[in-house]
């Protein structure tokens, strides 16, 4: 997880045939260091396939999904969804990624209306313990991503996200944020990134809308200037959702086109994110 990346939601939300050629290709000649695969279904993914995709185009990739709500541990407890993260890390270590992140603690867009209680959070705990365990095992690294309080109740800040990670104590557990998520939640996204500190080593760059970056009010140099201060050497991702099924824009409550066009995207907001990432040394 080192460079600049990109989520493959800028072309492909369905990691099937199609989508992963069309995702690699595009990725490749976009001069991307490695890629970010929505794992939202690891059944349904041909590991094998994958693997040989990425390594004939050399693009390195982690993976990132939330959890179906059938197996949320906060409600259902620790067993399915340990159940279901060892699969998915089984499927992405067979597919050669590096890492699993994203909501790996609960799903897009489960609130209970109230605030996490201490046996949710303890239920959230015992399935991350179990599965960064699992993780280990793999030799893989395994992250958490707060998101705004529209999308959960349980994790929704840098600080949050750093009490869960340190109640667990496992080596190989890291912090990924999102800037979309910290515009809303941080009291300043610099603020966000210090309480983050060592344990950041992944970042969504998104705009407050999710659309071109650049084009809303996410206040880069900020952005920048902390991960500068901080030595942040971890992966740059990129992220606009702009291929997506029902079921992810309803969780993520997007109702309309966030960007003009996939092409607006990376040929104005692509080129503004990696000289600000030049600007601050970052890459």
């Amino acid at each position: 997880m080192k460079g600049f990346g990109v989520h493959t939601s800028m072309w492909t939300m369905t990691w099937d045939r199609d989508g992963s050629e069309r995702a690699i290709k595009a990725a490749t000649e976009h001069g991307f260091d490695f890629i970010e695969i929505a794992l939202l279904s690891p059944d349904k993914v041909d590991p094998k396939a994958s693997r040989i995709l990425l390594e004939q185009a050399a693009l390195p990739a982690v993976g990132s999904l939330g959890l179906p709500e059938p197996v949320w541990p906060s409600r259902h407890g620790p067993d399915d969804a340990v159940a279901f993260l060892q699969n998915a890390l089984d499927v992405a270590s067979a597919m050669g990624l590096t890492a699993l992140t994203g909501v790996t603690y609960g799903g897009i867009g489960e609130t209970t209306g109230l605030p996490p209680t201490a046996q949710e959070l303890d239920n959230v705990a015992r399935t991350l313990e179990r599965a960064a365990s699992h993780a280990a095992r793999l030799g893989m690294r395994f992250g958490i991503e707060p998101v705004n309080r529209y999308e959960t109740h349980l994790i929704n800040t840098a600080q949050q996200g750093v009490e869960m990670i340190e109640r667990i104590g496992a080596d190989n557990m890291f912090l990924h944020l999102d800037t979309y998520h910290m515009n809303i939640e941080e009291r300043g996204i610099a603020m966000g990134v210090l309480d983050a500190g060592p344990h950041l080593d992944y970042i969504h760059l998104s705009e407050s809308d999710r659309g071109t970056p650049g084009a809303g009010n996410v206040r880069w140099d900020e952005v920048y200037g902390a991960l500068a201060a901080i030595d942040f050497t971890g992966g740059l991702a990129m992220e606009s959702f702009i291929d997506m099924p029902p079921e992810i824009a309803h969780g993520l409550a997007v109702w309309r086109p966030v960007a003009e066009s996939r092409d607006v995207v990376l040929e104005r907001g692509l080129p503004f994110l990696r000289n600000k990432a030049l600007q601050y040394r970052l890459i």
